[in-house]
């Protein structure tokens, strides 16, 4: 009896299919080309791009446009003019209430009693000098202080000087006052000629009295701090001669007030 035919499988097949390449030969492998070749070509395949996002720095933080010194220095102006402003105010309503109103003055009169030049040609002179001060303030009173001045001048060389007293002086106050002043100019031979010439050519005598006086002004029961009269007064007179009648042709006196 013959043998049955025996089927085996074929083992073989898969290690052949097995080393079949999985794409055909001459096909690439990929899109971009087989990586061999670029290796036997001495070439590498490029890297993959990608699109890197781009980052903008953010800007530094916003500094204080005030610094510290820019501070004090506002806070500084600030209170300055706030005080400037309170002055103001305060001045506003001293004026409203208490209508301020400068004091006057006049000369009256001047008496030479001696006006001579000595045998070291030195010239002693003493004037005596009649003055109306007035207080035209309703509301205000007037402390005269002590330390005031009072000068006679010609053409820029002081004749004599002296000072007037201590008083006070009450609302709507007039109040006469005589002073002496006294003075000695040594070599004062050309000044005496000077004097002389002026006398004979004009008829007149210009001479100024200046006065600086330390007050103190009284605002109802207040007492406010010292400041100072400042008077100028220009006078025109006839002579200057010792033991004689001296007329005042001209006077005018301006006033004002310092710190």
């Amino acid at each position: 009896m013959a043998d049955h035919q025996r089927i085996y499988p074929d083992v073989e097949a898969p290690a052949a299919a097995a080393e079949a390449p999985l794409v055909a030969t001459g096909a690439s492998k990929s899109d971009k080309g087989d990586p061999a070749d670029y290796h036997h070509q001495g070439q590498y395949p490029p890297f993959p791009q990608r699109t890197i996002p781009v980052t903008h720095s953010k800007p530094p933080p916003i500094r204080r446009k005030r610094s510290c010194l820019c501070r004090c220095l506002c806070w500084t102006v600030s209170l300055i003019l706030l005080q400037i402003i309170v002055v103001a105010i305060t001045a506003g309503i001293i004026f409203l209430v208490f209508r301020p109103k400068l004091p006057k003055f006049t000369v009256d009169k001047l008496q030479i009693t001696q006006f001579n030049l000595s045998a070291d040609q030195s010239l002693s002179a003493t004037f005596d000098v009649s003055i109306t001060a007035r207080n035209p303030n309703k509301k205000i009173g007037i402390y005269y202080e002590g330390g005031s001045r009072l000068n006679v001048w010609y053409t820029g060389t002081k004749l004599c000087e002296g000072g007037l007293p201590k008083f006070y002086q009450g609302h709507r106050n007039t109040t006469q006052l005589v002073v002496q002043l006294t003075g000695q100019n040594p070599d004062a031979s050309g000044l005496l000629s000077s004097l002389q010439q002026q006398q004979q050519q004009t008829g007149n005598v210009p001479l100024t009295l200046r006065v600086r006086q330390p007050v103190r002004i009284k605002l109802g029961g207040l007492k406010l701090p010292k400041v100072k009269f400042l008077v100028r007064c220009r006078l025109s007179v006839d002579s200057v001669t010792a033991n004689n009648d001296i007329t005042i042709q001209s006077s005018s006196c301006k006033f004002r007030f310092r710190l």
